[in-house]
């Protein structure tokens, strides 16, 4: 189970409001990149917490309730793949996350983000490398980020059947680079990650 290690030694430096960030859809050729910022009371034990990479989308979706229910807060925020193309995937990152922090209906006074890159946030923040695997806030967050992405997949598979994203929910697979060769890109495609059919 993880503990609330980091939460806890800021809590004892006068923190009283950690927020655990997160992302999804960083890498896939298409839709917006998600990001997800939680406040969890402190010491909720929550069965089966862990990377939402590690869990079954039928656990997900439980945790996601179960999440949504308990926090002292959340937001679900996101940057658009017109944000994407124009900024380029990192720092539209970042600013999916800048706007989940800045939506949390109880402001967070500490972020800890997933990853290794911490910067430009308005709050004291750190990064955290595999956050996701060690910190019960940013556990939460990636989880809500990762079904509110899935979800948006299965919306846009119904807007573009052709492509599968329900699926691959949007990553590189073979039958979506295929269907992007027989019918084109559709405006959710991120222009810098379908740079290969120029080169065909």
């Amino acid at each position: 189970m993880l503990e609330y290690q980091l939460e806890q030694v800021l809590a004892e430096q006068g923190y009283t409001n950690v927020c655990g960030v997160d992302e999804a859809g960083r890498g896939p050729l298409c839709g917006p990149v998600v990001a997800a910022a939680c406040i969890l009371p402190a010491g909720l034990v929550i069965e089966g917490l862990n990377d939402s990479k590690k869990l079954t989308p039928k656990k997900r979706e439980a945790l996601f309730d179960f999440i949504c229910e308990n926090a002292v807060s959340y937001c679900i925020a996101e940057a658009s793949v017109e944000e994407i193309d124009a900024l380029n995937i990192l720092e539209a990152d970042l600013l999916a996350m800048r706007r989940a922090i800045d939506g949390l209906s109880v402001p967070a006074d500490f972020a800890l983000i997933d990853g290794n890159i911490a910067r430009d946030f308005q709050i004291p923040a750190r990064a955290v490398v595999h956050g996701d695997a060690i910190s019960p806030s940013i556990a939460a967050a990636s989880i809500l980020a990762k079904v509110t992405r899935d979800r948006q997949c299965i919306e846009l598979d119904k807007q573009y059947p052709q492509y599968g994203i329900a699926k691959h929910k949007g990553y590189g697979t073979k039958v979506h680079m295929d269907a992007l060769r027989t019918y084109g890109p559709a405006p959710i495609h991120r222009k810098q990650f379908i740079r290969f059919l120029d080169k065909e």
